[in-house]
């Protein structure tokens, strides 16, 4: 069944992993999947290096996701770098591997970069041409409850959103928000102005007060009251800091389930202990996942 659908059923809990460098070995992060295999999920995503680079471990990892058969691979997609017969390639390469379901971004800008270096300059773009090339992709598109870092207002933020679902995007996967209020906030602006797509909310682990603060600054996300009195307290303890930063991602999925999400995401950072240990705090275990169905 295509993820889209699957969400319109009932709540869906995916995970979120990255490839290693092409000089790293690929086993640990094989590991990393079989133990996230047991929480039997909908979907599990794979990254692109920064600026859409390591994409031939992208592609190793969404295949073996793939021929494990125990759940759905989704790969993400970028601009970078890319013309439109690249593009074509390469999503013809992903079909040949049984891979359908897709996240299309536009991609981070590298630094020095004076815009995306390929034909597409926005994601709207890529997303319309899968759909008119391939429209056996089931295509994901991203979506940021606290408004692009690079957009100037929350208006013209949700205007593009809009466009990206016109042009074929079929549910939203958002990006990093510790915010749940202003998650819900969110939603109730994009509703009005038409975007009725399901939405999957990606959770980050707080797991360390660096990764925190970095992420939160990338992203032009902020750090709620709660979470910044985790920091001020625990910040120069990391085992103290990590687990008060496991207990607020449970209460922070608590939160996005009871926002009415359709789907749980959670960004592993291919590190499946924490997870594990986050999942079993919410009640969400081995055994227990069926209860969110």
């Amino acid at each position: 069944m295509r993820i889209s659908e699957l969400l319109k059923e009932r709540l869906t809990l995916s995970f979120e992993v990255f490839p290693p460098k092409e000089d790293k070995p690929l086993e640990p992060l094989l590991n990393t999947l079989e133990h996230l295999y047991q929480f039997s999920p909908d979907f599990i995503s794979c990254t692109y290096g920064a600026g859409g680079s390591n994409a031939g471990r992208n592609t190793e990892i969404c295949e073996n996701i793939k021929h494990s058969g125990k759940t759905t691979p989704i790969t993400h997609f970028t601009c970078i770098n890319s013309s439109k017969k690249e593009i074509n390639e390469m999503l013809n390469a992903y079909l040949d591997m049984g891979i359908d379901h897709i996240l299309a971004l536009r991609g981070d800008i590298p630094k020095g970069y004076d815009g995306t270096n390929g034909e597409f300059t926005y994601a709207n773009e890529l997303i319309r041409f899968i759909k008119e090339r391939h429209p056996q992709f089931c295509v994901a598109m991203s979506g940021v409850p606290e408004k692009h870092i690079e957009s100037p207002t929350f208006e013209e933020d949700i205007t593009h959103l809009r466009i990206k679902q016109d042009c074929g995007g079929e549910y939203i996967m958002t990006q990093l928000c510790h915010d749940v209020e202003q998650y819900e906030r969110w939603v109730e602006k994009i509703r009005k102005a038409g975007i009725y797509v399901p939405i999957v909310a990606g959770v980050m682990p707080v797991l360390t007060k660096d990764a925190v603060i970095r992420m939160a600054v990338m992203n032009g996300c902020s750090i709620p009251r709660d979470l910044s009195e985790i920091i001020g307290r625990y910040g120069e303890n990391p085992e103290d800091f990590k687990k008060a930063g496991k207990e607020y991602t449970v209460k922070q999925i608590h939160k996005y389930i009871n926002a009415g999400i359709n789907g749980l995401h959670i960004y592993s950072l291919n590190k499946h202990q924490d997870v594990e240990d986050i999942l079993g705090m919410a009640s969400i275990t081995h055994e227990g996942k069926k209860e969110l169905k």
